[in-house]
């Protein structure tokens, strides 16, 4: 089994968005991008996906200047292509054609020595949705702060 190892994990997108598919996809880096990856300067906080001309690309995707790169380091914000195959392409195109579906990064991690961008297909959460996975999250925290406190006595 291959190892995965996390760079860069998008926890907005799951507050903000019903996740309803999750595809692997490749990406295209240049040689100074990988090796910034590899120490973990990645982040997808702002970064949206689009798909034109039968082909999809990452937005706003901040990969930090590898130190050692010096005129080899590319844009840290430039438009990369993500690598998928074109019935998936296709399958996606049709989806967003759909209301209210848009397509997310949800996490980058290297999977052996390559790296990789987890997309979701997402339908965004009205403001009640948002306030009742809050109020889940916090009638769990006190369901196990009241179990730790149990066990103690």
């Amino acid at each position: 089994m291959e190892s995965t190892k996390l760079i860069a994990n998008n926890k907005k997108a799951y507050h903000d968005f019903f996740i309803e598919e999750k595809i692997e996809a490749g990406i295209s880096l240049h040689g100074t991008e990988v090796k910034s990856m590899r120490m973990g300067k990645c982040s997808i906080k702002e970064s949206f996906i689009r798909i034109e001309k039968g082909e999809v690309f990452i937005y706003g995707m901040h990969v930090s200047p590898y130190e050692k790169g010096n005129i080899f380091n590319k844009d840290p914000l430039r438009i990369k292509k993500l690598l998928l195959h074109k019935y998936e392409i296709m399958k996606m195109e049709q989806k967003v054609k759909e209301k209210g579906i848009t397509i997310v990064p949800l996490q980058v991690y290297l999977k052996g020595s390559k790296v990789k961008v987890e997309i979701g297909l997402a339908r965004g959460k009205k403001l009640y949705d948002k306030r009742q996975d809050i109020a889940k999250k916090d009638q769990k925290r006190e369901a196990e702060k009241e179990f730790k406190i149990k066990n103690l006595s």
